[in-house]
C-alpha cells in the first residue's frame, strides 16, 4: 500500500486539527538492537544500516504518527568528514534520511508529512552542549555552520524543516537565518528548563523570534521535561499566535556518569488533550517515548 498523495500542506491541516508526531528515534533503533555509542548517535545508521531507520519511522507511522522525524539530528558535514566521508558523499547520505521517512510513510494510506530534522551545533560536538547552549560562536558564525545541510535536506523535499532541540536564542537566530530563501516552512522547538530556554533566556523572549516569520509555523519546545511542557505551551500561544509544537521526553534523566536512565517514566499520553485545549497543534515525544506512547497519543487525540 501506498502513501496517499498529501493534498495538504502541513500547514493547513494543522489550521484544521492537532496531528500527532512521532517519537523518540534513538529509543526505537536501540530497542531494535543497533548500537548508538558512536559519536554519530542515530546518525551512523544512514550510512550503515538505513534499513534499521526505515523500520523505526514504519513503527511510528503504524502507531498513529502522521509526522516523521528524519534521521539527520547529529548528521553533519563535520562529523561524517571524522569518519572519512567528503561533502558529496554527505550530502547524499542527508537526503537519504528524507528519503528513508518518506518511503516509511508509504504503510499507511492517509497524510504522512516529513520533517527534516536540523538539530544544534551541540549535537555535532557528541558533548552535551546542546543542553547548554552558548558555544562562543557568533550568529554569523551558527548560520554558515547550519545552511549547507539545511539545503541538502532541502533539496530531498521534506514537507518542514524542524529545528528543534534548540538551546538559546543565537542559535535560533541563526537556524532562522540559515532556512531564509529554501521554499520550505520550519517549525522551531526549544529545549527548556522551566520557563527559560537551556541557556538561561526567559521563553518567552526566545519565543518572540518566531513571531513573525511567515516560514515558522509552529513554535514550541522539546526534549524536555513533560512538566516543563505544560507551561511551555501555554507560553507559546501567547507569545507567536502560531500552532504550537510539543515533544517532551519521557521524564526520565540521563545519568553521563553510568551512561543510563534513572528515574521513573512520567509521560503521560492524557496530557496531550490539555496541550491541545492550549494550543498544541503538532503533539507527539522525544526521547524515550516508543511508539506504544505516541498510540496513546493518537487515541487521546482522536488521530
Amino acid at each position: 500500500m501506498s502513501a496517499r498523495v498529501r493534498a495538504r500542506s502541513l500547514a493547513a491541516a494543522l489550521a484544521e486539527g492537532p496531528v500527532v508526531l512521532d517519537g523518540g528515534l534513538s529509543n526505537r533503533l536501540a530497542d531494535q538492537g543497533c548500537d548508538l555509542s558512536d559519536a554519530l548517535w542515530s546518525a551512523r545508521l544512514l550510512a550503515d544500516a538505513p534499513a534499521q531507520i526505515e523500520a523505526a519511522h514504519t513503527a511510528y507511522a503504524a502507531a498513529g504518527a502522521r509526522v516523521l522525524i528524519t534521521a539527520s539530528y547529529q548528521a553533519t558535514y563535520e562529523g561524517f568528514a571524522r569518519r572519512g566521508l567528503g561533502r558529496k558523499e554527505t550530502s547524499a547520505l542527508l537526503r537519504r534520511s528524507v528519503a528513508l521517512a518518506r518511503h516509511a510513510a508509504a504503510c499507511r494510506d492517509d497524510e504522512v508529512w516529513i520533517a527534516a530534522s536540523v538539530g544544534p551545533y551541540g549535537a555535532m560536538l557528541a558533548d552535551g552542549s546542546e543542553y547548554r547552549g552558548r558555544y562562543g560562536l557568533s550568529v554569523r558564525e551558527l548560520e554558515r555552520f547550519h545552511r549547507p545541510r539545511i539545503e541538502a535536506l532541502c533539496e530531498a523535499g521534506p514537507d518542514v524543516l524542524a529545528l528543534e532541540t534548540v538551546p538559546d536564542t543565537d542559535e535560533a537566530e541563526a537556524l532562522l537565518r540559515a532556512a531564509e530563501g529554501t521554499g520550505v516552512p520550519v517549525w522551531l522547538s526549544y529545549t527548556v528548563r522551566g520557563e527559560a530556554t537551556r541557556a538561561g533566556q526567559p521563553l518567552t523572549e526566545a519565543l518572540a523570534l518566531a513571531a513573525d516569520r511567515q516560514q515558522v509555523i509552529a513554535a514550541g519546545v522539546n526534549c524536555c521535561d513533560p512538566y516543563d511542557a505544560d507551561g511551555a505551551v501555554r507560553i507559546a500561544a501567547e507569545v507567536t499566535g502560531k500552532p504550537v509544537v510539543v515533544y517532551p521526553n519521557s521524564g526520565e534523566a540521563w545519568d553521563a556518569h553510568a551512561r543510563g536512565w534513572r528515574g521513573g517514566v512520567t509521560y503521560d499520553p492524557a496530557r496531550a488533550a490539555d496541550w491541545r485545549d492550549g494550543g498544541a497543534r503538532l503533539i507527539g515525544g522525544c526521547c524515550r517515548v516508543g511508539p506504544d506512547l505516541i498510540a496513546d497519543v493518537a487515541r487521546t487525540l482522536g488521530r
